[in-house]
């Protein structure tokens, strides 16, 4: 008894939890207990070489209903894998978890905990300006105001560097500001440059490449299960069908479900792994922070996108400070710390046309909350559930046009019956069409949709617009006005 009582107070263990300690030793009850697997437990849960699964959701205080509600929704989008980990045991998993898919900008949150070692140990200086590590590019090659970004700026995305960027898709690139437009540091664009830079910087500073140091510094101490540096790859401007765009290479991460939901954890346990500090919880915690707010409730850290309330995707609301790693066609690592879970979503982008948009991750977000008995998460974001007056026809017509709608990301300006521009930072970047058709309308833009005709569905509550898209789920919302 002194022992445990001594254990208990290094632990910080209430006198009733002994109580209940006690008694539970003392019965040789082989069910776990369910205040043994949350944030008052004695010691807290990590897999070993396997993950540890709920005997059942219910025993972790979740809806196993509910869960099948959101494993119904999954399988209507382009859902890939799914995984849940509740405060480090696995409530439900299902499609390949095991198979290691294209990370694409996932990427850059993996980048930015490998900084976060070097610069525990002293390695890397985020102070360090890129003239003085020698960093420059192709043709028209970086001015000297261009060099005195730091790598501080880089891995904030504030580099202020507007040089062309391997791996950029149609709308960073529609959204990249003029070359010299910004000095360093003074500006938030979401910029392959400065994270393809980070990756030769990294190489530079340490002499070890990007796939290997991941190898060690991450899957094997935190036992990764499928991980194989042989997966990943560089990828040169030759990969993008030119000679010259860029000297900084893209890295290519393949990774499975299950191996980046242990680094989802290891973040959400403050850098820390079985007894083991791997990333210090200041890196943690300043890596996740708000160094640019990009929308209300939204902002981007040191390669995180971070936010609460509804800033984190659309159609959910989450309390306190939550954030995740995203990369293209709807792959998300989601760290909520208010609820200790960690949720890992992929898509198989190996085939064309398959991708799963932030909305869809968000309505399904908004089920696996529901069924964690998560409160105030807003109405359930579906069109048959939406709360205000729904939008057709003339009435349509009439409300959109000459409206400006002002969204988190964008702004919206209806020119005309056929016209509307979006608008990101003070830059037009699409002009696209629109019109009205059967119960909704249509956007068609070169950025925006890709060229497609998206068809959507409005409701109006107030001086809040909301829109659907075609199975509809809640795509956005703004403020309205004429």
């Amino acid at each position: 008894m002194r022992a445990i009582e001594a254990n208990s107070r290094s632990h910080g263990v209430t006198g009733a939890m002994l109580v209940l300690l006690v008694l539970y030793l003392a019965t040789g009850c082989q069910t776990t207990p369910k205040w043994a697997l949350h944030t008052d437990r004695l010691r807290p849960i990590y897999p070993g070489e396997l993950w540890s699964k709920a005997s059942s959701p219910e025993s972790l205080g979740w809806s196993s209903s509910k869960l099948a509600e959101a494993r119904a929704y999954a399988a209507t989008i382009d859902t890939a894998a799914v995984m849940i980990v509740d405060d480090g045991v696995v409530v439900d998993a299902w499609g390949d978890i095991t198979r290691p898919f294209q990370c694409h900008s996932m990427r850059k949150s993996l980048m930015s905990g490998l900084i976060g070692i070097q610069v525990d140990r002293g390695s890397m200086d985020l102070a360090r300006t890129i003239a003085e590590l020698g960093i420059d590019d192709t043709d028209p090659s970086l001015t000297f105001e261009e060099k005195r970004a730091t790598v501080g700026d880089l891995i904030k995305a504030r580099s202020g560097v507007y040089h062309p960027a391997l791996g950029e898709s149609l709308l960073m690139k529609a959204m990249r500001p003029k070359r010299h437009s910004h000095p360093p540091g003074t500006f938030w664009y979401y910029n392959n440059w400065d994270f393809n830079a980070l990756g030769t910087i990294f190489e530079q500073q340490t002499g070890t490449g990007i796939f290997q140091a991941f190898g060690r510094d991450f899957a094997i101490p935190l036992q990764m299960e499928d991980f194989d540096a042989n997966d990943c790859r560089y990828l040169t401007s030759e990969n993008y069908g030119a000679a010259d765009i860029s000297v900084h290479r893209y890295y290519l991460f393949r990774m499975s479900a299950r191996d980046l939901a242990r680094f989802g954890l290891l973040f959400l346990r403050e850098g820390r792994w079985q007894e083991r500090q791997i990333l210090s919880p200041a890196w943690v915690q300043e890596s996740t922070s708000a160094h640019s707010m990009i929308g209300p409730h939204k902002w981007y850290g040191y390669m995180w996108w971070a936010g609460t309330r509804g800033g984190l995707f659309p159609g959910v609301q989450v309390k306190g400070h939550c954030y995740h790693a995203s990369g293209w066609g709807g792959h998300k690592l989601i760290v909520l710390p208010f609820r200790n879970i960690v949720i890992v979503h992929r898509v198989n982008t190996d085939w064309p046309f398959k991708e799963v948009t932030g909305a869809q991750v968000g309505r399904l977000l908004w089920h696996i909350l529901d069924a964690a008995g998560v409160e105030g998460i807003g109405e359930k974001p579906t069109l048959a559930s939406a709360a205000g007056v729904r939008l057709k026809g003339d009435a349509l017509q009439q409300a959109l046009l000459g409206c400006t709608l002002r969204a988190s990301e964008f702004t919206v300006k209806v020119r005309d019956t056929t016209r509307m521009e979006f608008w990101v930072g003070g830059k037009r970047i699409d002009v696209a069409e629109w019109g009205v058709a059967g119960d909704g309308g249509w956007v068609k833009g070169k950025v925006i949709t890709g060229g497609w005709k998206v068809p959507l569905s409005f409701v109006v509550e107030g001086n809040t617009l909301k829109w659907y898209d075609s199975d509809g789920t809640l795509a956005g919302s703004g403020f309205y006005s004429k």
